[in-house]
């Protein structure tokens, strides 16, 4: 006696070998034995045989129409053994009955199972909804293995245009469209990234980078330039106007000017130095539009060749510091003795004159460490600059921190969009050239102190007085930014707000606002206590994080770039650790494998073995020790970097 049973929701066959009430012994057609229960078992036959059975019946099923079988059977729960005489006219035989077992098996949508052997047919209006179902499924199939095919040809499927963004950088798995990328992606062994720009989805590998940080934070489009609409800003009719006249220190990019100075001689010997910081936080209030913008977007966005402003650019003309213009700012007086000691300090709310933008690039050939030792020339601002640095000098030794340690560079990306790149990978428009200064001259002493001492200075009168701010605080090392007035250590100063920059960190507006309402006597916009604060801490920490994360991105990317554009072939770089470097010409860190264990600071000679745009990756390799310290191999080799590149807080 063989028998048909079901074990693990398969068909299988074999010989019986011993029969209780419960269960079976059964062999195999493998030799196998295995114990049945009584209830599994669906079919009893003496022929064929039991290797035999399946594979008749397997065949035999493929010829039985399932649409046929629906329509045959009634609308009652049957068994596969009644159905099978009702369609062979007769009692079936064993394979007969095992071949529609299988086919009722087969076919879910039209027959539900209701148990071991038996089944039900489906109603027609479920039937007809699951085999549409089916063939949309087909559809999608068939339009899947296309488009995969499509792209693995070089060509951009029409569906992805639409869609593009969204499958790039946040694919919804569900769509056949990423299903097809996904299948080309395998097949060709490509990046969805590169697949698509070898398909001309992109139209370069800068915009794929920049694509990327704008569908993350910008997601309204217009590259982050669009803005709702707002009200215009209102300033007070009443404010006074200073008697000074005041200019600024910016390098040559500069537009959001949030700084300005001015010196007035005191008749009794010292001078009046004023610190003026621009105020839009006198245009606009906290639940104006403006306001709201600036909550949304908490800091100008920076990279190379492009920033993206926190407020409109109107907004941003309307209240720089610019030369020839009157303007509304909070200016701090400092009243500052002959022989530079400090006697005091006065804040006003007024409008400034400014009469001047200088630019780094053309004060500092005649404003350096060098001509103020061998004797300034003649240049316009000569004798203020030369007392306010002198007067940051006595400010820096006074809190017992350098504004900046000497060792860092700045690194000025310019890119002209106007130019070809001359790179076959980036064919079009952007040719970056990478300016290097030092850090800690003379200028950069002169505006750190100053924005030092204002920062300082406002934190500790909005401390005293019992309205909160923002802060940055910095103990055993760290830095972070707090609600509550605490040191910061590096900067040796007891509380630190930042405020000197309004006009691009929400950070700096909202200590703004909190400062005018000091100075008016008014309840300020966030109270003691107040949750927005902390909400708008958080929010504003993040974000300028993942700003300055993203500029790094893009200063990397433009790196590669200029690399790409020099034609460099090999480089010269300083080893950091283990594998990793920095090149000399370019502020851009890599990994070489191939480096030998190296102290760090030795120089060494890189050849470029390939630069990927889209990965923003150099692949080097190591060649020799650079030529003029091939000799020079101890551990005391000297190395005048440093690995942080962060600036000073």
């Amino acid at each position: 006696m063989n028998v048909l049973f079901e074990e693990d929701g398969a068909f299988r066959a074999g010989t019986v070998l011993a029969d209780s009430v419960t269960s079976l012994q059964i062999e195999l057609a493998s030799g196998k034995r295995s114990k049945v229960k009584a209830a599994n078992v669906l079919l009893r036959f003496v022929a064929p045989a039991a290797g035999e059975l399946l594979e008749r019946a397997e065949a035999e099923a493929q010829g039985i129409d399932v649409d046929f079988l629906w329509e045959v059977c009634g609308e009652q729960e049957f068994g596969f053994e009644e159905l099978a005489a009702e369609y062979h006219g007769a009692k079936p035989d064993a394979v007969q009955a095992a071949a529609v077992l299988l086919r009722l098996h087969a076919a879910p949508i039209h027959f539900h199972r209701k148990g071991r052997g038996r089944f039900r047919k489906a109603p027609p209006d479920i039937l007809q909804a699951a085999l549409a179902g089916l063939e949309r499924k087909k559809q999608q199939a068939a339009a899947i293995e296309r488009m995969a095919e499509e792209l693995k040809q070089g060509r951009l499927p029409e569906e992805f245009s639409p869609l593009l963004a969204q499958l790039i950088y946040k694919p919804d798995r569900n769509r056949g469209e990423t299903k097809a990328l996904e299948a080309a992606c395998g097949d060709t062994g490509k990046s969805a990234a590169r697949l698509l720009f070898d398909c001309g989805a992109l139209p370069s590998t800068h915009d794929y980078h920049l694509g990327r940080f704008l569908f993350e934070f910008f997601p309204e489009g217009k590259g982050g330039t669009g803005f709702p609409a707002f009200a215009a800003p209102t300033e007070p009719a009443d404010l006074p106007v200073a008697q000074v006249a005041a200019f600024s220190v910016d390098d040559a990019h500069t537009t959001e000017i949030d700084d300005a100075f001015s010196v007035t001689p005191k008749p009794d010997g010292g001078w009046h130095i004023g610190i003026h910081i621009a105020a839009p936080g006198l245009g606009f209030t906290l639940d104006s539009d403006l306001g709201r913008i600036a909550r949304e977007r908490l800091s100008t966005v920076y990279m190379p060749g492009r920033k993206i402003t926190m407020l409109p650019e109107a907004i941003v003309e309307h209240f720089t510091l610019a030369a020839g213009h009157t303007v509304p700012a909070v200016s701090l007086y400092l009243d500052v003795a002959a022989d530079y000691r400090l006697l005091g300090h006065e804040t006003k709310i007024e409008r400034v004159p400014i009469v001047a933008n200088l630019r780094h690039h053309d004060i500092e050939p005649v404003f350096n460490a060098e001509t103020l030792a061998a004797g300034l020339p003649e240049f316009p601002y000569r004798d203020e600059l030369r007392l306010l640095w002198e007067f940051a000098a006595v400010l820096e030794a006074g809190r017992g921190k350098p504004s900046d340690n000497g060792n860092r560079k700045d690194y000025n990306f310019v890119v002209d969009w106007n130019a070809d790149s001359g790179i076959g990978v980036e064919p079009g428009k952007g040719v970056v050239s990478i300016e290097q200064r030092e850090r800690g001259s003379p200028l950069d002493t002169l505006v750190a102190e100053l924005m030092i001492m204002a920062n300082a200075t406002w934190g500790a009168m909005l401390r005293d007085a019992g309205i909160p701010a923002l802060y940055r605080v910095q103990t055993a090392g760290k830095v972070r930014m707090s609600t509550v007035a605490a040191a910061h250590e590096g900067l040796g100063v007891e509380c630190y707000a930042w405020s000197s920059s309004p006009l691009r960190r929400y950070c700096d507006l909202l200590n703004q606002w909190q400062l005018i309402a000091l100075l008016r006597g008014e309840p300020p916009p966030f109270p003691p206590k107040s949750a927005d604060l902390l909400a708008a801490m958080r929010d504003f920490e993040l974000t300028y994080a993942a700003y300055a994360e993203f500029q790094r991105g893009m200063e990397r990317y433009w790196c590669l770039r200029w690399l790409l554009q020099q034609g460099e072939q090999a480089v010269t770089a300083q080893v950091l650790r283990e594998s990793l470097v920095r090149l000399e010409a370019i502020p851009l860190v890599a990994r070489v494998p191939s480096l030998p264990e190296l102290p760090r600071g030795k120089r060494v000679q890189l050849a470029i073995d390939g630069i990927d745009l889209l990965e923003a990756e150099l692949r080097a390799r190591y060649l020799e020790l650079a030529p003029e310290l091939a000799a020079n191999t101890g551990p005391d080799a000297a190395f005048d970097g440093e690995e942080d590149e962060n600036p000073a807080e």
